[in-house]
C-alpha cells in the first residue's frame, strides 16, 4: 500500500546506483567527519541512489526527474560507478504496473545528468524522449544556465539530456514557483545552481517534500553540510535555515533522491537544533522501517569551520 495524499498515490522509483566524490559531496566537511556515515570506498568515492518519485491518479502519472540514464560509455559508467544491476526505470515502472509509455508528465528538479539523464534514450542512432507520451516539465530559467553553462559546471549539463526533448517541443517552461497541478507545488531554489525547483505534494494534512540537491541525503540536512558542486553555498544555506523550520513545524516527509539507504524522513526538534526523526519508507509512512544515519545540528555541524 502506497502513501495518498489527495488525489495521488506516492511511489519511490529506484532508477539506478552511482557515486560521486565524498568530499564534493560534503565541500567544507573534512572526511573524518562525513565518513563515519558516508563510508567512501577506494576512489574515495561514496554511495548514492538514484531515486525517483512518482505521482499516479486516474487522469495523470507524474515522474518526478528521471535518474542518470544509460547514454554512458563503459570509461563515463565506471567514473561514475553507474550501475543498473539491481534498478532500471523500466523494471520498477513494472513494479506498480507502469511502463515508460504510462507517464503523462516528467518534471525535472534541474538538468544536471544524475536527474535529466534518463530523460532521453538513445533509438538506434536518434535521441528521442524516454517518456514518449509525457510532456517534460522545467524551470525556464535552469534551461537557460543549461545551455550555456559556464566551465565549472559544464560537466554536469551535458545537451544530450535536453537538446531533444527542445528540439521535438516536449519540454514546457515555468517561471518561478506555482501550483504545476492540484497539490503539486513548485518551490524554486538557487544555491545548488540557477532555478532548481523541488516538488511539494501536499492535501493539507500530508506533506512529501522531495527534496533534490538541496537535501540530497540525511547528512545534509545539517547546516554546513553543503555540497562543493553548489554554485552558491550561502545561498543554500539561506534556503536550508528557511526550509527545515516549515518542514519541522507543518510536519512534513522528506523524499530523498540520492540518499542511499534513508528513502524518506520526518524531523524532530533535538538538544542541538532540527535532527531527523525517523526514517521511512513510502509504503509504510508511519513504520521505523530502518534507523536513519546520524544527522544533526551538533557539535559536528561546525565542523570545517572556526566555530569552536
Amino acid at each position: 500500500m502506497s502513501l495518498q495524499i489527495g488525489g495521488y498515490q506516492l511511489h519511490a522509483i529506484e532508477e539506478g546506483r552511482f557515486g560521486l566524490d565524498g568530499g564534493s559531496m560534503f565541500g567544507i566537511i573534512p572526511r573524518p567527519l562525513w565518513s563515519r556515515t558516508n563510508p567512501p570506498d577506494e576512489k574515495n568515492r561514496i554511495d548514492l541512489a538514484l531515486r525517483l518519485l512518482l505521482l499516479t491518479s486516474p487522469k495523470r502519472n507524474i515522474l518526478i526527474d528521471t535518474g542518470i540514464g544509460k547514454k554512458w560509455s563503459a570509461k563515463e559508467q565506471e567514473i561514475y560507478k553507474i550501475s543498473h544491476d539491481r534498478f532500471t526505470i523500466e523494471g520498477s515502472l513494472a513494479t506498480v504496473g507502469l511502463t515508460v509509455s504510462d507517464i503523462t508528465d516528467v518534471i525535472l528538479t534541474h538538468l544536471h545528468f544524475d536527474h535529466a539523464g534518463g530523460a532521453t534514450v538513445l533509438r538506434g542512432e536518434e535521441l528521442a524522449p524516454t517518456f514518449p507520451q509525457a510532456t517534460y516539465h522545467v524551470q525556464a530559467g535552469n534551461l537557460s544556465w543549461g545551455s550555456k553553462p559556464t566551465m565549472r559546471d559544464r560537466g554536469s549539463y551535458l545537451k544530450r539530456d535536453f537538446q531533444p526533448l527542445v528540439d521535438q517541443k516536449r519540454l514546457e517552461l515555468i517561471d518561478g514557483p506555482t501550483e504545476l497541478f492540484e497539490g503539486v507545488h513548485l518551490e524554486v531554489m538557487e544555491g545548488h545552481t540557477f532555478s532548481q525547483q523541488l516538488v511539494r505534494v501536499t492535501d493539507g494534512k500530508t506533506t512529501v517534500f522531495f527534496c533534490a540537491d538541496l537535501f540530497p541525503t540525511t547528512s545534509h540536512i545539517a547546516l554546513p553540510y553543503i555540497m562543493g558542486y553548489d554554485l552558491q553555498p550561502l545561498k543554500t544555506l539561506e534556503e536550508k535555515q528557511r526550509i527545515l523550520p516549515r518542514a519541522l513545524d507543518e510536519g512534513w516527509i522528506l523524499f530523498f533522491e540520492h540518499d542511499p539507504e534513508t528513502e524518506a524522513a520526518t524531523l524532530k526538534l533535538g538538544e542541538r537544533g532540527i535532527v531527523v526523526d525517523q526514517g521511512m519508507t513510502l509504503s509504510s509512512p508511519l513504520i521505523k522501517c530502518f534507523l536513519p544515519r546520524a544527522s544533526h545540528f551538533g557539535s559536528d555541524q561546525g565542523a570545517g569551520t572556526d566555530s569552536n
